[in-house]
């Protein structure tokens, strides 16, 4: 069994394009607070994506009309 782990998010880079997609001009004090709190929400998170699951589970429902 292998275990893939994808890399590292940059979470600067993502600040910079949300940034330009959301047409907002960040303060430096501002940006390290959010760098600082998207590395908690994303190290709280690993232990749960890190859970391996069962082939024959669905990862998410599937909606039908």
């Amino acid at each position: 069994m292998t275990t893939d782990t994808l890399p590292a998010p940059d979470w600067a880079a993502y600040l910079h394009q949300m940034e330009a997609m959301l047409a907002l001009e960040l303060d430096d004090a501002r940006r390290q607070e959010l760098l600082t709190q998207f590395t908690r929400i994303a190290a709280m998170a690993e232990p749960l994506m890190a859970l391996p699951l069962d082939q024959r589970l669905e990862i998410a429902g599937v909606y039908r009309a």
